[in-house]
C-alpha cells in the first residue's frame, strides 16, 4: 500500500471513529491471560511480491491438508493490486512454506468468464480439506470499481475450475468456512450494496451471506443454498482506500459468528450463523471504541477469543466473547502515523501460540510470536 493510499485510509477511519473513547490501558492480569498476552515478537517470514510484481497482500488461510499442489502447514495469501499498485487488479495467490519460502500457487486470467467486472482479489480466502481453494474477487478498471465482483473456485493444482457470482454476492470482501467434509458453509461480507452509487457517502448495506457448497475431492463444489445473515452494515467507496466496509469474519465453537464491523469500530456477533434462516441485521455488539480503530482481518484465537487488526494504528486486539478487551499489541509500526492501513488478513498458526499475518505496506507475510 503507497504511504498515500494508508493515510487515505486512516483519515477516512478517523473521521468514522470520532466521538468514540481514546485507547486505554490494560491491566497485566488480562494481558496474561489472554491468547496474544505472551506475544511480543514479529518476525518477517518472506515477501509476498511474486514474479508478476503484484502488490498488496490481503487474503491468509492456512493450508489444512497436503494435495496436489497445496502442502499442509503452508500459507495462502491473495494480492489484490496489480505491479503498478492498481487496487483491485491483483490476480495470483502465493503460498509460503513456514519457513518463509515463497512459491507462486495460482495466477488468474485478468478477464475471468463468469466473474462481473474482473479480478481483483480480496480477503476473501479460504483453503478446504478436499482441496479447494476460495477467493474473492473485486475488480476495478482505471482505478474504479467495475462489476460486482464473484467468488473464483480454484483446485489443489491453482486451475480455475469455476466461478459463484450473482444471489447477493456484491463485493466479496472478507470469508470464512466451516468445513464438514463433503460439505461447507462460507461466511462471505459484502462491500458493494449502493457504495458505488452513494459516490463516497456512507451506506448502511453491507451484508454477510452463508454459502452453502458441497466440498467432494472428486467433483468441482455446487453452490446449493444462499442466506443473508446479516446486513445494514456501514460501507463507503473511498478515492484512495477504494473501499471501506465490514470485513474480517470468524466463526465461534459456538456457532456465533464474529464480524469486523469496521466503519463502526466494533465487533458484532451473529448467533446460530450456521443454522439460521433469517437476517439478524448488524448483529449483537460485542465490543466497541476504545482499542478498537477500523478494525479490518478477524481470526478466531485457540481459546476462543477474537483477534482483530486495526486498519487505523496497525495494532491487533484481543477481545473475549463476552465483550472485554483483554490485550494490544503493535504490528505494524512503519508510516505516519505508524500502522494506518497496513494489516488486513490473519491466521492462527497451527499447533503454536502464534499468529500469521500480511502487511501491505512492505509487502509481507509475517509471524507474532
Amino acid at each position: 500500500m503507497k504511504t498515500t493510499r494508508r493515510h487515505a485510509v486512516l483519515a477516512a477511519l478517523a473521521t468514522a471513529t470520532a466521538g468514540l473513547a481514546a485507547m486505554s490501558g490494560m491491566t497485566a492480569a488480562s494481558a496474561s491471560a489472554a491468547f496474544i498476552g505472551p506475544l511480543h515478537t514479529v518476525t518477517q517470514l518472506t515477501s509476498t511480491v511474486p514474479a508478476n510484481g503484484d502488490v498488496n497482500p490481503y487474503g491468509t488461510a492456512v493450508v489444512p491438508h497436503s494435495t496436489g499442489d497445496l502442502h499442509q502447514g503452508s500459507v495462502l495469501v491473495s494480492n489484490f493490486n496489480d505491479k503498478a499498485n492498481v487496487q483491485g487488479t491483483g490476480t495470483t495467490i502465493v503460498q509460503v512454506t513456514p519457513g518463509g519460502t515463497l512459491s507462486l500457487f495460482a495466477q488468474i486470467d485478468p478477464q475471468l468468464h463468469g466473474c462481473p467486472g474482473g479480478v481483483g482479489l480480496t480477503t476473501a480466502l479460504v483453503v478446504l480439506r478436499s482441496g479447494w481453494v476460495i477467493v474473492g474477487s473485486l475488480p476495478t478498471r482505471n482505478g474504479s470499481v467495475s462489476g460486482s465482483g464473484c467468488l473464483i473456485v480454484l483446485d489443489s493444482h491453482g486451475m480455475v475450475r469455476e466461478t459463484f457470482a450473482g444471489q447477493g454476492i456484491n463485493g466479496p470482501w472478507d470469508m470464512t468456512a466451516l468445513d464438514q467434509g463433503n460439505y461447507a458453509d462460507l461466511f462471505v461480507t459484502n462491500v458493494l450494496n449502493g457504495t458505488v452509487a452513494a459516490d463516497g457517502g456512507t451506506v448502511d448495506r453491507g451484508t454477510v451471506l452463508r454459502l452453502v457448497i458441497s466440498s467432494s475431492p472428486t467433483a468441482s463444489p455446487r453452490l446449493l443454498g444462499v442466506t443473508t445473515i446479516g446486513s445494514g452494515f456501514p460501507e463507503m467507496l473511498n478515492s484512495s482506500a477504494l473501499v471501506i466496509g465490514p470485513t474480517g469474519v470468524g466463526l465461534g465453537s459456538n456457532g456465533t459468528l464474529y464480524v469486523a464491523d469496521t466503519l463502526s469500530n466494533r465487533i458484532a456477533a451473529i448467533p446460530s450463523a450456521v443454522s439460521r434462516g433469517s437476517d439478524d441485521g448488524t448483529g449483537q455488539t460485542v465490543s466497541q471504541g476504545n482499542h478498537l480503530s477500523g478494525e479490518l482481518g478477524l481470526a478466531i484465537a485457540p481459546n476462543g477469543d477474537i483477534l482483530t487488526v486495526n486498519g487505523g494504528n496497525g495494532n491487533i486486539v484481543e477481545v473475549t466473547p463476552g465483550g472485554a478487551q483483554v490485550a494490544v499489541r503493535q504490528l505494524d509500526s512503519s508510516g505516519s502515523p505508524p500502522g494506518a492501513g497496513a494489516l488486513f488478513g490473519l491466521a492462527v498458526k497451527p499447533g503454536a501460540d502464534a499468529v500469521y499475518f500480511v502487511d501491505d505496506a512492505t509487502n509481507t507475510l509475517n509471524l507474532f510470536h
